[in-house]
């Protein structure tokens, strides 16, 4: 997934994008979901990579490891948080407004850890 082009100050929102294979980050969706509260936040499905994009805080980047996503800054520009999504050739998957701000690190790490469990459960069973 591109990182978000820059756009009117006064439209973004400071924060970071995990970016993870499409399977992974929509098992992680549902985890999410099924879980306390609102505790998933804006993600932007990416149809030419296959990936899924979770918006999560400025600063996550610096200490992000889970293997097999990336977490990539936005420049300290923010992210155009608006119906529209802000790379071209995506879409929200949970759009702004239907949820939080952002999903927590922690929270999106341990669904992120259960997702991959469940796939390789999955892929292993037959």
């Amino acid at each position: 997934m591109e990182t978000p082009r820059s756009v009117d100050p006064r439209a973004q929102s400071p924060c970071d994008v995990v970016t993870v294979p499409a399977r992974q980050g929509l098992e992680a969706v549902d985890i999410l979901r099924r879980g306390p509260g609102d505790a998933v936040g804006p993600v932007l499905h990416d149809d030419g990579g296959d990936t899924l994009g979770f918006v999560v805080p400025a600063g996550t980047a610096a200490a992000w490891d889970v293997p097999g996503s990336t977490c990539t800054e936005t420049d300290g520009g923010g992210l155009r948080l608006a119906p529209e999504p802000p790379v071209e050739g995506s879409d929200w998957l949970v759009p702004p407004g239907e949820a939080d701000l952002a999903t927590d690190p922690a929270v999106l790490r341990r669904a992120l850890g259960e997702a991959a469990r469940t796939i390789k459960a999955a892929d292993g069973c037959c």
